[in-house]
C-alpha cells in the first residue's frame, strides 16, 4: 500500500501580523503551505491582519517575540520550544530579528531546522549591531528577498552558495490586474480622497516616513510647477498610514501650505484598503526612497497594475525596473532628476505611457509573481524535510514562473 503523503507542521514566527510586506509574505506562505497539505502556524503579538491569516486556514498563536531583551528573548525561547514539542513542528520559518533570537535558540533545543528571510537593510551603526543581525544569516537556509540582498548576506555574513536562497518577493498579479478594477472601485476613492476630476495623479505608496521620500517628491513637484509644470493639471496622493503625532507628516503638511504651487494639491490618503483600485487612478507611481530597498513590493504591484513607476536608482529598485523599458530610474535625493521624470512622464503621449505600463506588468508575470515566490519557498522546505509540498501546491497554482527558485550566486 502507497503510503500517504508527508504532511508537515511548519511554523512562522515575526513580531506581529500588521499592515507591511513581511506580514504579507507570511499570510502568502501559510496558504501556500495549506494548500500543499501541510498545517501552517504563526506565532506572534497579532494584529488587524489575523482574521485574514484564519481565513487562509492557519493558526494563530499569541506569542509576544517583539522585545529585544535577553531575558525575555530566552523567556520565550523556552516557550516556542514548548510549542514545537505540542504542535510537532517540522521546520520553523523566522522573518525578523527578535523572533529569529528565540526561534534559533528554540531549533536548536529541540533539533528541528530553522529557515530565515532577510527581508530588510539593517543597519550596524551601534556595537553588537552586527552580531544581533546575525541570527538572520544562521538559518539552514537563508532566503534573501532580492540579489541586493544576497549580494549583503554572502559578502558580509559569510552566507555561501550551500545555504543562500534567492527568491524575490512577489505580487499576486490575480488581485493586482488592470483588468479587474472597475470604475466604481476608483471613483469611490477618488470621491474619498477629494481628487480633482481633471487632475493627473501622481502617487507615492508606503508609510508616511523620512526615508520614504515624500519630502523629495514635493521639492520636485514644487520645481516642476517653478519650470513651467508639465502641460497638464496634477495632483499628488500620498497613500499610506502616518504614525499618531507624527513630526514627519506634520512638516510635510507645512510644506505644502507654505508653497503656492503645492497648496490645494496635495492630499494624505492614508491607509487603502484598495490598492488595486488606488494604482488604477494613478498616472504615474513615485517611489524615490532615500535609503536602498531591500526588495519593494509597491512598485511591483504598481507595475503589476500596468502603472508607469519612477524609482530611485539603487537598491533592489534596479533589479525590478530596467530604465526606459519598465519603468524610469533617477539618482537617489535628486529633486531636479525627479522633477524632469515627472514631466516627461505626464507629457507621454497615452500610447506611449500605456506601452511603458504594459512591459512592466509583463515583466513582473514573467518574474515577480506571488505564486513563483511561493513555490520556491516550498521548495526550501522540501530540501530539509524531504517532503513534498511545492509539487502538491504546483497541482494547484498558476505557475508562470519559477525561476526565483534558483540558488544565489
Amino acid at each position: 500500500m502507497e503510503s500517504p503523503p508527508y504532511r508537515p507542521v511548519i511554523l512562522q514566527v515575526l513580531p506581529a501580523l500588521d499592515a507591511g510586506g513581511i506580514e504579507q509574505g507570511t499570510i502568502e506562505m501559510a496558504d501556500a503551505i495549506i494548500r500543499a497539505g501541510g498545517t501552517a502556524l504563526v506565532a506572534s503579538a497579532g494584529g488587524r491582519l489575523v482574521p485574514r491569516l484564519r481565513h487562509v486556514g492557519a493558526l494563530h498563536l499569541q506569542i509576544d517575540l517583539r522585545s529585544k531583551n535577553p531575558l525575555t528573548i530566552l523567556a520565550n525561547a523556552r516557550r516556542l520550544a514548548r510549542l514545537i514539542a505540542d504542535h510537532d513542528v517540522a521546520l520553523v520559518h523566522a522573518r525578523s530579528r527578535a523572533p529569529g533570537w528565540s526561534a534559533a535558540l528554540a531549533c536548536r533545543r529541540t533539533g528541528i531546522p530553522l529557515v530565515t528571510t532577510w527581508h530588510g537593510v539593517y543597519r550596524e551603526n551601534v556595537p553588537g549591531k552586527r552580531r544581533y543581525n546575525a541570527v538572520m544569516a544562521s538559518g539552514r537556509r537563508v532566503i534573501a528577498i532580492s540579489a541586493f540582498i544576497a549580494g549583503r548576506l554572502a559578502r558580509d555574513y559569510g552566507v555561501g552558495p550551500d545555504r543562500l536562497r534567492l527568491i524575490p518577493r512577489g505580487a499576486d498579479t490575480a488581485w493586482f490586474d488592470p483588468d479587474s478594477v472597475r470604475g466604481p472601485r476608483m471613483q469611490a476613492l477618488a470621491e474619498q480622497w477629494g481628487l480633482p476630476d481633471d487632475a493627473a495623479i501622481v502617487m507615492l505608496p508606503g508609510r508616511i516616513t523620512p526615508w520614504k521620500g515624500q519630502a523629495l517628491l514635493l521639492d520636485a513637484l514644487a520645481r516642476m510647477e517653478t519650470a513651467g509644470g508639465c502641460g497638464r493639471n496634477w495632483a499628488c496622493v500620498f497613500v499610506g498610514p502616518a504614525r499618531t503625532r507624527d513630526r514627519h507628516g506634520q512638516a510635510l503638511l507645512r510644506a505644502v501650505e507654505a508653497h503656492p504651487a503645492l497648496r490645494g494639491r496635495v492630499h494624505f490618503a492614508g491607509h487603502c484598503a484598495d490598492m488595486p483600485a488606488a494604482f488604477a487612478l494613478a498616472d504615474v507611481v513615485v517611489v524615490p526612497s532615500l535609503h536602498p530597498e531591500p526588495f519593494g513590493r509597491v512598485v511591483v504591484e504598481a507595475q503589476a497594475m500596468a502603472r508607469p513607476v519612477i524609482v530611485a536608482a539603487h537598491g533592489a529598485a534596479m533589479e525590478t525596473v530596467t530604465d526606459g523599458e519598465t519603468g524610469l530610474t533617477v539618482p537617489p535625493g535628486d529633486a531636479d532628476a525627479l522633477a524632469l521624470a515627472i514631466r516627461h512622464v505626464l507629457a507621454m503621449p497615452p500610447q506611449d505611457s500605456a506601452a511603458l505600463g504594459q512591459a512592466a506588468r509583463a515583466s513582473v508575470l514573467a518574474q515577480y509573481t506571488t505564486a513563483a515566490m511561493q513555490y520556491a519557498t516550498l521548495v526550501v522546505y522540501d530540501e530539509l524535510l524531504g517532503s513534498t509540498l511545492a509539487w502538491q501546491f504546483a497541482a494547484t497554482a498558476d505557475l508562470t514562473d519559477t525561476t526565483g527558485s534558483d540558488d544565489a550566486e
